[in-house]
């Protein structure tokens, strides 16, 4: 693997959790097609990106509860809460973050966001 890679995989590991992201890798390593997405994530996104000194790890994360929730992705979205409440990001900044962007995403966006990142925030307390 690269060095990208490498950075990658420490800083996914890190904001999401070795729990949620190993499993993945390991279930990925048995088959070559999910194999390919998993290391482009891994090196592309975390690797190439987060690892830029442009924004901390905090705002990376705002950012990213916005944009899934202007895609619809609440799976990813869920993930990255988790993620951003270990980057340092309050529960009251999430609330701000899903709320301005419902604004511009739409309600449904939203609400949805809303409804999913209150299971993974519920999740978290268990």
């Amino acid at each position: 693997m690269s060095k990208a890679y490498d950075d990658g995989l420490e800083i996914r590991r890190n904001v999401l959790g070795a729990q949620w992201v190993d499993p993945q890798l390991e279930k990925a390593k048995t088959d070559d097609f999910v194999n390919t997405i998993q290391q482009h994530v891994t090196e592309h996104c975390w690797g190439l990106v987060w690892t830029r000194d442009g924004l901390d790890h905090k705002t990376r994360s705002m950012l990213t509860l916005a944009i899934l929730t202007t895609l619809g992705k609440m799976t990813e979205l869920k993930g990255h809460v988790r993620g951003a409440i270990q980057n340092g990001c309050t529960v009251e900044e999430i609330r701000e973050v899903l709320l301005h962007a419902t604004v511009y995403a739409g309600v449904p966006a939203g609400v949805d966001a809303f409804r999913n990142a209150k299971e993974a925030l519920d999740a978290l307390e268990k």
